[in-house]
């Protein structure tokens, strides 16, 4: 009857090992996103952060990270919520890399107190990078004039429509060097005397996990279970922990779509479409 009764109980809270908490963090960084295409951004992360790191008993924390990067304002506030607590409940930050961790990806996983990567994992990518497109020729060949009125002389830097002036460039290039800075000096507090004296860690290179451990990036190599267990014990269990599904949250198939929010969605889509590209070339700088 013992026995019925402590399967009935969570995981947690038995006596027969520890469980700790994982948390998948897999995908682009962004500010956007929406219920069918999630992203990562602070506002989908901590929920997830606040509910593992409640939990007493465990002594730490497994995040898996599968990112390419993305916002560097979001990778370093979800970077921040996650030392926060680990402080605030004094608990142990295992960060796991799967695919790769690069970029932003990377400046998430600075918050582990251990960085834990598969061997082919990919790693680093530890600089900042802006791209676009213009246009000002196809408009000439087209027929179209572009018409833009301001009030002050900088509100158009960087048009995509207009030809690409040189101090428009120095000026964003100001602001990368600035955000790039502030990167380094998060791997260098984060990872201080691990790291390797090679000059390309900053450079925006990326490197396997085994090349990544050489450097002083990464500080093993293997996988969250098999390490949670190595460092616990063999009755440790994983337990994930997911975002909160609403029971109405998904539309029905066959519902009618009315009239009135048919142009919102279509909207919706269209933006979806251009972040979906966005998020594709960041996974293609890393070959995956």
């Amino acid at each position: 009857m013992a026995g019925f009764f402590k399967r009935l109980m969570p995981r947690r809270f038995r006596r027969d090992g520890l469980t700790i908490p994982a948390i998948r963090l897999h995908g682009a960084i962004m500010a956007g996103g929406g219920q069918f295409r999630p992203i990562l951004n602070l506002a989908t992360v901590a929920p997830l952060l606040d509910k593992a790191f409640s939990i007493k008993d465990a002594p730490a924390v497994a995040i898996s990270i599968n990112s390419p990067g993305g916002s560097p304002v979001q990778s370093r506030l979800i970077y921040q919520r996650i030392r926060d607590l680990a402080e605030e409940k004094k608990k142990r930050v295992l960060i796991f890399v799967e695919d790769v961790a690069a970029s932003g990806g990377y400046m998430i996983a600075l918050a582990g107190d251990e960085i834990i990567a598969d061997p082919t994992s990919i790693v680093g990518s530890i600089g900042v990078v802006s791209g676009g497109f213009g246009f000002p020729e196809l408009l000439k060949k087209i027929g179209v004039e572009r018409r833009v009125y301001t009030a002050g002389e900088n509100k158009v830097v960087l048009d995509p429509f207009q030809p690409e002036k040189e101090r428009d460039v120095e000026f964003l290039k100001s602001l990368q060097l600035e955000i790039h800075d502030t990167f380094i000096q998060m791997v260098k507090t984060r990872r201080g005397s691990l790291l390797a004296d090679h000059p390309d860690i900053f450079s925006g290179l990326f490197w396997t996990g085994r090349r990544g451990q050489e450097l002083g990036l990464v500080d093993a190599l293997g996988d969250m279970r098999g390490e949670v267990k190595r460092r616990y014990g063999a009755k440790t269990r994983l337990e994930l922990i997911q975002p909160a599904r609403s029971l109405f949250g998904r539309r029905q198939p066959g519902a009618a779509v009315s009239a009135a929010i048919a142009a919102p969605l279509a909207a919706s889509a269209a933006a979806g479409l251009a972040e979906a590209l966005e998020e594709r070339a960041l996974w293609a700088r890393y070959g995956l």
